[in-house]
C-alpha cells in the first residue's frame, strides 16, 4: 500500500457537534451571528472572547436553554432544536457550580442518575468511579458548605461526566477560582477530560486558560467567530487587529503594502514607517491592513548595533518606561522618528550585552522579519 493510500484510510475524527448558520437577536443587538461550526468527537473546544460577544448565548442555545432564532444544532448527527435540556445528549458545568446543598457529595453526583432510574448498585458504581477520577475519595460524605471552591468545582463536574454525555458544556468553570487554584484545575480538566475522551465545549475570557486547555479555540467578537484555530495558530498568527490585540501582540501596526517583489512586501504604517515582510501566499496584497509582532521576540541591542540587516528589523530609539514584573521586565521603548511605542518583554535570563535598561537610554529594538504575523483586518 503506498503512502497516500495509507493516509486516505486512516480514520478521521467523527463531528461530534455542529452548528449551522445559527442565529440569535435581542432587542438591538445580534448575539450570535451565522455561526457555522463543526466540534470533533474527543477534543477541548473552547469559545474565546471578551464579555457579550455571543459565547455564553451560543453554549445555552447548544444546551438547549436558549432558542435560537435561525440555523441547526446537531449532537452526534442528530438535530436537536426542539428537543429539551434533559433530552440533549450534553450536560453542563456551571460558574457557580450549582450543586444541591443539602445533598452529601455521592448524592450530588448521583442525582441525574436516580432522576433517569438507573438501578441503584449502578448508580453507586458509577457514582465512586467518577469520584475516584476526580481525586475526590474520602469526601463522599461531606456537604458543599464543607467543601472549597475547588472541591465543588470537581463535584460538579463529576455529576456532568457521570451522565456519560456526548458532550460536556462548561461555562466558565474556573472564573470564581483564585490564580492558583485556576492553574491546577486547568491542568486537572485537561486530564480527566484525555481520559474520559468526552468531547469539552469550553467557554471563556481568560487567554491563557483557552490556551493550555485548548485542541482548538474559536475567537469570538460581536456575535462573530473572527477565528478558529489551534491555540499556537491564535496566538502566533492572529488574522485581524482585533485578534492580535486580544491575544497579546501589543505591538499592532496599521499600514498597507507599498511594493511587493521575490516574495517579499514592504509595509508602510501610518507614521511613515516601512518594513520588509515576507509574503504570505494566502493573503490578498489589496486586503493587508498591517503587522503585528508579539513583545518577547523583539530583542534590545546596545545603540551602537549596526541597523543594516537583510533579515532582521533593526531600529534605533530610547527606553522610556521600565516595568518590573519578577519572572520578567516590561520595556515601553519610543522608536526614533516614527512616533510608535514598542512593548518589549525581558525574562530573568535575558541576557544580551549583559545590558540592564534603564529609562531614557538609548538602544536598537531588533527582530526578525519572520516573526511578525500580516494582518488583513
Amino acid at each position: 500500500m503506498s503512502g497516500s493510500e495509507t493516509r486516505n484510510t486512516e480514520k478521521q475524527p467523527d463531528i461530534c457537534l455542529e452548528i449551522r448558520d445559527v442565529v440569535k437577536k435581542f432587542p438591538g443587538v445580534t448575539a450570535v451571528d451565522h455561526i457555522n461550526l463543526e466540534i470533533r468527537e474527543g477534543e477541548i473546544f473552547s469559545f474565546l472572547g471578551p464579555s457579550g460577544c455571543g459565547k455564553s448565548t451560543l453554549l445555552r442555545i447548544v444546551a438547549g436553554l436558549e432558542n435560537q432564532d435561525q440555523g441547526d444544532v446537531l449532537i452526534a448527527g442528530k438535530v436537536v432544536n426542539d428537543l429539551p435540556p434533559y433530552k440533549r445528549d450534553c450536560s453542563t458545568v456551571f460558574q457557580n457550580h450549582a450543586l444541591f446543598p443539602h445533598m452529601n457529595v455521592a448524592d450530588n453526583i448521583g442525582f441525574g442518575l436516580v432522576e433517569r432510574r438507573i438501578p441503584k448498585a449502578e448508580i453507586k458504581h458509577r457514582v465512586q468511579a467518577k469520584v475516584d477520577l476526580v481525586n475526590m475519595g474520602g469526601m463522599e460524605s461531606r456537604y458543599p458548605h464543607q467543601l472549597s471552591g475547588g472541591q465543588m468545582q470537581r463535584v460538579a463536574l463529576a455529576r456532568s461526566l457521570v451522565l456519560e454525555p456526548t458532550v460536556l458544556l462548561l461555562d466558565e468553570p474556573l472564573a470564581a477560582l483564585d490564580r492558583k487554584l485556576r492553574k491546577e484545575m486547568q491542568i486537572e480538566l485537561k486530564r480527566i477530560q484525555r481520559e474520559v475522551g468526552t468531547t469539552f465545549l469550553n467557554v471563556t475570557h481568560d487567554q491563557k486558560e483557552a490556551l493550555s486547555l485548548s485542541d482548538r479555540i474559536a475567537v469570538m467578537k460581536t456575535g462573530k467567530l473572527l477565528q478558529v484555530g489551534t491555540p499556537d495558530e491564535i496566538y502566533e498568527t492572529p488574522r485581524t487587529r482585533f485578534v492580535a490585540s486580544f491575544m497579546g501582540a501589543t505591538n499592532i501596526f496599521a499600514g498597507h503594502v507599498v511594493d511587493s517583489r521575490d516574495g517579499r512586501l514592504t509595509l508602510k504604517t501610518k507614521t511613515g514607517l516601512q518594513v520588509v515582510v515576507p509574503e504570505a501566499a494566502d493573503m490578498p496584497i489589496d486586503q493587508i491592513t498591517g503587522f503585528s509582532v508579539h513583545p518577547e521576540l523583539i530583542d534590545l541591542l546596545p545603540a551602537d548595533a549596526d541597523p543594516e540587516s537583510t533579515t532582521h528589523v533593526m531600529l534605533p530609539g530610547t527606553v522610556k518606561e521600565v516595568f518590573y514584573f519578577g519572572d520578567f521586565s516590561e520595556m515601553s521603548v519610543l522608536i526614533d522618528d516614527a512616533d510608535i511605542n514598542l512593548t518589549v518583554y525581558m525574562t530573568r535570563g535575558w541576557n544580551v550585552s549583559n545590558m540592564k535598561m534603564s529609562q531614557g537610554q538609548r538602544m536598537v529594538a531588533r527582530w526578525s522579519a519572520e516573526s511578525m504575523n500580516i494582518l488583513v483586518g
